[in-house]
């Protein structure tokens, strides 16, 4: 079962469990139903708790659902059923409680955290908006302009900042969500007050500047984008709708709008590309490297001492009995005589023709970092791959030529108006010549590297839409 019922004492505890981060499958909806009403029917319930097993509390929606059509019960009418139980209900939260799991915490009727946790709503970076209350209930607790601040950023918020915002009630020390609930359970009980329905909250005041400057804002940072501007018109709905469910139906079709939007095809697709781009295909199991000797000096290798000792791999600036990979800085010279994998460090457009079996592609920004299979084992690669991710490196592994130079260079190439079709022209030759192991590696380093518009999912996407007949 994903959600379960016990009682503790005369408190109800409704529990979910959905390992890794408890998202909000069919499953987990239909038994937050069937669990409530177990705990509303339980006549020695007193008062209600909501938690999550693991190590974070509910962190959105199931990304196995996405593209597929809804299955009721529906998140807004679960939202819905916790926020009219009879009994005072008390969300303990943990870890994060992201998108639909902060929606749910605030369709219950108090909020304590875990020191450590963070609050937010993303659904902006997906196309999207929340659409189970989050645009009507949050404004209600924080007032429109840090509501608007929040849902648009998508940013992640510290329990601190969350408790003094009024989004939480209280931030706890206790050691599990459980200890935590119990106690506030109790305490509520104690104080015998009304539950504090979030919904029932007057609406939030009006603020025609807030609504105004983020308009403003927006249309000079994001003009191209669709869902920030249908956020606004969602939580000014919170303000002028005639009640909560007006808000909340409006809400429901500025929702399936950004569902409709190609925008949010777009960016979901980016979302699943970044998904384990460090994956060599021919490769089933492998582990990192643990002794790595850093010849020569580079300005990443301090970005990698610093996450080293995190990671549990020992790096050297010369190589030693334990030495198991080498990673070369672009002007330092290979070790001659060694049979162990090498990784030749090079600055992205500056090849510096290294007899290196792997080589790492390195962009000014940082952001990622691709890693080329020039003449290794698969294998090899993957482990140098692993390595470089437990030093909190974003990486993308590709084969016999670099994306991050091929796409460069079309960029470099092209007038500033051709920049775009150059990439996606760019993007159909290296799918064809096989050097991605995936096509949508290219949309990922083009997007975060070389800016190409990330709401248009990537060039090679693009190609591939152009080419499909209509």
């Amino acid at each position: 079962m994903s959600v379960h019922y016990q009682r503790h004492g005369d408190i109800g505890v409704i529990q979910i469990a959905n390992p890794p981060v408890n998202a909000l499958s069919h499953a987990v909806r239909s038994g937050l139903v069937d669990a409530l009403k177990e705990g509303v029917a339980d006549a020695d319930a007193k008062a209600l708790v909501v938690l999550a097993d693991g190590r974070t509390f509910i962190a959105g929606a199931d990304i196995r659902e996405f593209g597929k059509p809804p299955q009721a019960p529906l998140l807004p009418d679960v939202i819905n059923q916790l926020e009219a139980c009879p009994k005072p209900l008390i969300a303990a939260l943990h870890g994060t409680a992201l998108g639909g799991g902060l929606e749910v915490a605030l369709g219950c009727h108090y909020r304590v955290a875990l020191a450590g946790t963070r609050v937010g709503l993303p659904e902006v970076k997906l196309g999207l908006l929340p659409g189970a209350g989050g645009t009507q209930r949050l404004p209600r607790l924080v007032g429109v302009e840090r509501a608007l601040e929040m849902i648009t950023s998508g940013r992640f918020v510290e329990a601190e900042e969350a408790l003094e915002a009024g989004i939480i009630d209280a931030i706890s020390s206790a050691e599990t969500p459980l200890e935590a609930g119990l106690a506030v359970a109790q305490a509520v009980l104690a104080d015998n007050p009304m539950a504090r329905v979030t919904g029932q909250l007057p609406a939030p005041a009006a603020n025609p500047q807030a609504i105004s400057a983020m308009l403003e804002r927006l249309n000079q940072d994001a003009a191209e984008l669709f869902s920030p501007f249908r956020i606004v018109e969602a939580v000014e709905a919170s303000v002028t709708a005639e009640s909560l469910q007006d808000g909340l139906r409006r809400e429901r079709e500025l929702f399936l709008a950004c569902m409709d939007s190609p925008q949010r095809a777009g960016l979901i697709h980016l979302f699943f590309a970044a998904r384990s781009p460090h994956v060599v295909p021919e490769v089933e199991k492998a582990d990192a490297f643990k002794h790595v000797a850093l010849i020569g000096e580079d300005p990443l290798f301090e970005r990698l001492q610093k996450a080293a000792q995190k990671a549990g791999i020992t790096l050297t600036s010369a190589p030693d009995n334990a030495t198991e990979l080498y990673l070369l800085a672009p002007n330092a010279a290979r070790e001659s005589g060694t049979a162990l994998p090498t990784i030749a460090l090079e600055n992205i457009g500056i090849s510096r023709g290294s007899d290196s079996a792997l080589s790492l592609i390195v962009a000014e920004n940082g952001s990622m970092v691709e890693l080329v299979n020039l003449s290794a084992e698969p294998l090899t690669q993957q482990r140098a791959a692993l390595t470089l991710k437990a030093l909190r490196l974003n990486v993308v592994v590709s084969r016999q030529q670099s994306l991050l130079n091929t796409l460069q260079l079309a960029s470099q190439q092209a007038t500033a108006s051709d920049k775009q079709t150059a990439l996606e022209q760019a993007s159909v030759g290296i799918a064809k010549n096989g050097f991605c192991y995936r096509e949508s590696d290219i949309d990922l380093l083009a997007v975060e590297v070389l800016g190409y518009p990330r709401h248009l999912g990537g060039p090679h996407r693009q190609s591939t839409l152009k080419d499909t007949p209509l």
